[in-house]
């Protein structure tokens, strides 16, 4: 035997390999929490210090990717210490890239390991079920969706575990070891914690009010009660957890002064905000197109158009008509202020403004905006974007693609024999497939591929700087372990399959054209036998 077979070194190597991946969520998470508040020297430095560690593990243990993004990320912070430790638009967004890739980072393609999109849990979650089966299932679930879970097979055997390391979430029975006693058992783990962990309940029945109350009293967050579906189960241990990836907030700055905007640019930087700063307003839909910000900051005076002319004209356009439009000047007559807002304007601040002021307003409404634009632009069910939406991300993609000279590759995938699921499990059933698939896309394709529900049982995804034999490889991968799902659905087990086309951008093509042409794809690999992946031959 090679020293290339040997088991233990091969296991020994996984190990190592995994450190890097916890040191790397480590980063990420130093870097989100950066992102949610002001940028200080503590956090500067425990960055850095994070991006070290990352370096010299991805050295030792032979992490060439790893190694290679945490010397680029070392540059970018060596760049804002030079920078006496304020950020500037370009570093934000250099870094913000730089961590997206980190994010979506696994181990070496020759190690067999399964690739883990980061960041994941970085501690377990603790599933303390009647049903030793029952957890041992779940557990062999959540793995597919990247979640590290570990059944727990008695009372003594959870407290122990968590005296040992305190779990990223507690899933708890309210009857395990005993009618009621999980409830107690949950209450008393968390006495005395300063950080109390995540916990969730379980009942294998409908309870009553007085059972729910002992939940919350407990500091249960969530309730579930009969089956238990793994991708709801991760999608709330996400959240209650926070580790959904932060996406920082985007601000256009359209001010005919240099000086000035470029003041506003830096106090909303050095909040961690991306900004574009404009200074020629005729030129203001084009950059909107772009830059796609959350929220507008604007002058109220300026040569070419003033600011609620240019307001008006960006209400004209029915994509920016829930963007925040914020007036920032020296005028302080109310009246005109008043005059202003009523142009298609949200909010008026005058100058000179203090920074925490100007960051706390801009966070609040551009939070709001992104709410309000989920609730317009997204499909209730899974999350994505929806049908409509998808195709002027496609239309969006094509431009830039066709202007940069980038090949693009856009895909249609339809769940299979999807009606059969319906009419024998029914209907919840069906849609508890589809939010599973949803979330399955989400974590496994980039952050910079589109995915739409497009409707029904049927996804989009918009895939820029990829070729068509890139996307195929890359839905071929997912579309396999998809497959290896199994929905509970007593008193059987549910597997389901998809099938996907895929056609690739050329010239004079449009987007209905290129997504007429990966439905035209879908249609072969529907009748070749579904359960398989296909490319528009044209």
């Amino acid at each position: 035997m090679s020293e290339y077979e040997d088991p233990s070194r091969d296991r020994l190597k996984q190990h190592f390999a995994q450190r890097v991946i916890n040191q790397a969520r480590q980063l990420l998470e130093v870097w989100q929490r950066l992102q949610r508040g002001e940028w200080n020297d503590s956090g500067m430095g425990e960055l850095e210090q994070a991006t070290q560690l990352l370096q010299r593990y991805a050295e030792r243990f032979e992490q060439a990717e790893h190694s290679q993004l945490a010397l680029e990320i070392g540059h970018c912070l060596q760049r804002v210490r030079e920078n006496r430790g304020r950020l500037n638009s370009e570093l934000i967004s250099q870094l913000n890239l730089l961590m997206q890739r980190l994010s979506r980072t696994g181990l070496r393609h020759g190690d067999r390991f399964e690739q883990t999109l980061l960041p994941p849990l970085r501690k377990p979650v603790y599933l303390a079920l009647q049903q030793f089966e029952q957890a041992e299932q779940l557990a062999q679930r959540l793995e597919f969706f990247g979640m590290t879970a570990l059944p727990m097979a008695s009372a003594n055997a959870f407290r122990d575990a968590v005296l040992e390391r305190h779990p990223a979430a507690i899933l708890m029975d309210v009857d395990f070891s005993g009618p009621g006693a999980g409830l107690q058992l949950a209450e008393a783990v968390q006495e005395g914690l300063e950080h109390k962990i995540p916990l969730l309940f379980f009942s294998q029945h409908d309870t009553d009010t007085p059972t729910r109350r002992a939940a919350v009293r407990a500091g249960g967050q969530e309730f579930f009660s009969a089956n238990l579906d793994a991708s709801n189960l991760f999608e709330r241990i996400e959240v209650l957890t926070h580790v959904a990836q932060y996406e920082p907030y985007r601000v256009l700055i359209i001010d005919d002064s240099r000086a000035q905007a470029t003041h506003t640019e830096r106090v909303l930087n050095s909040a961690g905000i991306i900004t574009s700063t404009l200074c020629e307003p005729i030129e203001a839909m084009g950059q909107l197109a772009e830059f796609q910000p959350d929220l507008i900051i604007l002058d109220m005076y300026m040569p070419a158009c003033n600011g609620p002319e240019l307001a008006k004209v960006i209400r004209h356009n029915d994509r920016y008509v829930s963007v925040p439009i914020i007036y920032l000047s020296a005028e302080d007559d109310l009246d005109k202020q008043l005059d202003a807002m009523s142009e298609g304007g949200d909010d008026f601040l005058t100058k000179p403004i203090k920074p925490r002021h100007l960051i706390a307003t801009v966070r609040n409404r551009a939070a709001r905006a992104r709410s309000l634009k989920a609730r317009m632009v997204r499909d209730s069910l899974t999350g994505l974007y929806n049908h409509t939406h998808s195709l002027q991300l496609l239309e969006d993609a094509r431009r830039r693609a066709e202007r940069d000279g980038q090949p693009l590759s856009f895909a249609m995938i339809d769940i299979d024999f999807f009606k059969k699921v319906n009419d024998t499990y029914g209907h919840p059933m069906g849609d508890r497939v589809i939010k599973s698939l949803a979330l399955f896309l989400k974590q496994r394709l980039r952050k910079s591929d589109h995915i739409g529900r497009y409707g029904g049982e049927e996804f989009a995804v918009v895939m820029p700087d990829t070729d068509a034999e890139s996307a195929k490889r890359v839905l071929d991968e997912i579309r396999q372990r998809f497959a290896e799902i199994q929905f509970s659905a007593p008193p059987h087990k549910l597997s389901c399959t998809f099938s996907s086309g895929i056609a690739q951008l050329s010239p004079d093509l449009d987007g209905k054209l290129l997504s007429q042409q990966a439905d035209q794809a879908l249609y072969v690999a529907k009748h070749g036998g579904r359960n398989q992946v296909a490319i528009f031959q044209g």
